[in-house]
C-alpha cells in the first residue's frame, strides 16, 4: 500500500494573511490572544473528535485505565474514544520530548507508529488515538492490523520516536488497551514515562483539529524478510497447527510463514468476536481445540498465540502442552550455538533444567524477577541471547531484546527440523524433575509469611530474595512471591522425585494461607 499524503493544517487567525500551526493556535488560545474570541477555528477545536459517539460519555476517568505497564479497560465503559484521544495526545507529547539534537528536525524521527489487533473496538480507538497524536502536529504512521512485535520492528526500521499498539493482549474480546513503545521499541511503563503520559492525559481536553497527519504504511514485506532471516534455509517438511485465537496471528502467519516447506493448518484465523476461546495460551481451556487438531491432523506440533502475538504456547505431536520454561530450555542450546558464551535469562519460578541446559551448551545462566519488563531489562544488561520463563514470553537479542511469538515459532521450526525427532522426544529429557506448577494462596500477611520462611530456611539452603523468596537445596527448591494486584502468594516447588515433591508441598502449603 503506498504512502498516503499528509493532510496540511491550514489554520489562520481572522484578518491575517499568514497560516499558523496547530501548536501556535493552541498557545494563542491559552494566552487569550485578542483574535481568538472571533475565530471559527477555535470553535472547531473545542468540539469533540468526530470518531467519538455518545458511548464515550460513559466514562472518561483517565486514571482508571492506567496500569503499571500499559493502558487497559473495558470498551466503552472505561476505555473509550475520548480516553484514546487523550492518550494519543499525551503519548505524542511525551515521546517527542525525548527526541534530541538534529533528529528533532527530521520528520520520520518525530513520527509515531500505530497498529492494532483484531478486536472490534480497535478501529474506533485507533482513529481517536491518531486524532490525538495529530493534535500535536505529529505524523501517525498506521500499520493496520499487526502483531505487537511487528510494531517494535516498525519503530526501529523507520527510526520513529515511538509507537502505540491498540491491544488488550491475552484478555477477552470486550477488553482493549494501549501499549506505548518508546525509542528502540522499548516499553513505556510506570518507571519509564507512563506516569508522565498519564499526567498529560489528565490535564488535556479532547478537541477537534483541522487536519489529521495520518500515513498508511504496509511493512509486511520488510517484516517478513526480518523474521525469515532466522529460519534455516534447509527446513525439512513439517506440519504445524496454528491457533491464532482470532487475533493478529491470523494476519501475521500467512504474511510471514507462507511459501515454506511447512504446511500450516489454521485455527481461529478469522477476526471475529467474541473469540472462540480466551486469547490466553497459558490457560488449559484455551488449548483444548489446538490439542485435538494436532492429533487429528497428525501434525508435528501445534502453537497457540495470544491476540497480539507476543505470548505463545506449544503442544507436541501427541497434544501435550509444553511448559514455557521447558521451551526455553529447548531453544537455548540452539541460540547459544550462534552466540557462544552468551547469557540466557529466566525467572525465579523456572525449572532448574533451564540453567543446566544453558551451562551444558556453554552459556551463562542468569535468574531474574518474574515480569516482562525485568526479563527484557536483564537480557539487555547482560547482552544475552534469549530470555523467558513461565509466562509464554520469549525475548531475543536480535529482536532489540523484545519478545516475539513469531521468532519463537521460527526457532522451534529450526529445532524440530534440525534434530529430526518428534517434539515429545526432544522434550522428554527436559522433564527430569517433578514440579508443582504455580499455586496461589490467599494471605493478608504476605510480608510476615515470607519473612518467617526466610528465617526458618536461612543457613539451610541457598537463598535468593530478588523476587520474594527462593530457596535451593540439592534435591528440591521452592519459590514464594507476592502477586502484584491481590493479597495472594504464589508458590512453585520442584524436586527430583514425585514423593519428595508431595512431601515438601504438603509442608509448605500449611504455612501460606488459604
Amino acid at each position: 500500500m503506498p504512502d498516503s499524503p499528509i493532510t496540511p493544517v491550514p489554520l489562520r487567525c481572522p484578518g491575517q494573511a499568514y497560516s499558523i500551526s496547530q501548536a501556535v493556535c493552541r498557545a494563542r488560545q491559552g494566552a487569550n490572544f485578542f483574535l481568538c474570541p472571533v475565530c471559527d477555528s477555535r470553535d472547531q477545536q473545542e468540539r469533540a473528535p468526530s470518531t467519538r459517539d455518545a458511548r464515550a460519555g460513559k466514562s472518561n476517568a483517565v486514571d482508571r485505565i492506567f496500569r503499571a505497564y500499559d493502558v487497559c479497560g473495558v470498551y466503552p465503559e472505561t476505555l473509550n474514544e475520548e480516553a484514546a484521544w487523550k492518550v494519543g495526545h499525551a503519548a505524542a507529547n511525551f515521546l517527542r520530548s525525548l527526541v534530541t539534537g538534529y533528529a528533532r528536525s527530521e520528520r520520520h524521527a518525530c513520527s509515531i507508529v500505530v497498529g492494532r489487533d483484531t478486536r472490534p473496538s480497535g478501529i474506533h480507538l485507533q482513529r481517536a488515538l491518531i486524532e490525538g497524536i495529530s493534535s500535536t502536529d505529529t505524523d501517525a504512521i498506521d500499520l493496520g492490523v499487526v502483531d505487537g512485535p511487528m510494531l517494535c520492528f516498525a519503530v526501529n526500521h523507520l527510526g520513529a520516536c515511538g509507537g502505540v499498539h491498540v491491544t488488550a493482549s491475552h484478555r477477552p474480546s470486550q477488553h482493549n488497551g494501549l501499549r506505548i513503545l518508546g525509542q528502540g521499541g522499548k516499553p513505556v511503563i510506570q518507571d519509564t514515562g507512563l506516569l508522565e503520559v498519564k499526567r498529560i492525559a489528565e490535564a488535556i481536553s479532547a478537541h477537534k483539529t483541522a487536519g489529521v497527519r495520518w500515513i498508511d504504511r504496509n511493512l509486511w514485506p520488510e517484516y517478513r524478510a526480518f523474521v525469515r532471516r532466522f529460519l534455516d534455509a534447509d527446513l525439512r517438511p513439517l506440519k504445524v497447527v496454528v491457533d491464532a485465537s482470532n487475533g493478529a496471528a491470523g494476519t501475521m502467519i500467512p504474511a510471514v510463514f507462507d511459501d515454506l516447506p511447512v504446511r500450516i493448518v489454521p485455527l481461529n484465523f478469522e477476526p471475529v468476536a467474541p473469540f472462540a476461546h480466551e486469547p490466553n495460551p497459558l490457560m488449559e481451556s484455551s488449548l483444548s481445540q489446538l490439542k485435538a487438531a494436532v492429533v487429528a491432523e497428525d501434525a508435528d506440533f501445534g502453537v497457540c498465540f495470544d491476540s497480539d502475538c507476543d505470548r505463545v504456547a506449544f503442544v507436541d505431536e501427541a497434544g501435550a502442552a509444553i511448559r514455557s520454561d521447558l521451551v526455553l530450555a529447548l531453544l537455548a542450546p540452539a541460540l547459544l550455538a550462534g552466540d557462544p558464551g552468551a547469557a540466557v535469562v529466566f525467572d525465579v519460578r523456572s525449572s532448574r533444567v533451564v540453567a543446566e541446559e544453558t551451562l551444558a551448551a556453554g552459556g551463562v545462566p542468569r535468574r531474574d524477577r518474574v515480569a516482562h519488563t525485568f526479563l527484557r531489562k536483564a537480557l539487555a544488561e547482560s547482552k544475552g541471547v534469549l530470555a523467558g520463563g513461565g509466562s509464554g514470553h520469549f525475548f531475543f537479542k536480535d529482536n532489540w531484546y523484545g519478545d516475539s511469538g513469531a521468532l519463537a515459532l521460527a526457532h522451534m521450526l529450526n529445532v524440530v527440523s534440525r534434530r529430526g525427532e518428534r517434539l515429545s522426544q526432544l522434550v522428554r529429557p527436559l522433564q527430569r524433575y517433578a514440579v508443582s506448577g504455580e499455586l496461589s494462596f490467599r494471605n493478608d500477611r504476605r510480608d510476615e509469611t515470607i519473612a518467617a520462611l526466610h528465617s526458618e530456611f536461612a543457613g539451610r539452603g541457598k537463598i535468593d530474595t530478588q523476587d520474594g523468596l527462593r530457596v535451593d537445596f540439592d534435591d528440591w527448591w521452592f519459590s514464594v512471591r507476592k502477586a502484584n494486584t491481590e493479597p495472594v502468594l504464589r508458590l512453585n516447588v520442584e524436586a527430583i522425585a514425585p514423593t519428595l515433591l508431595a512431601e515438601k508441598l504438603a509442608d509448605l502449603s500449611t504455612r501460606l494461607g488459604q
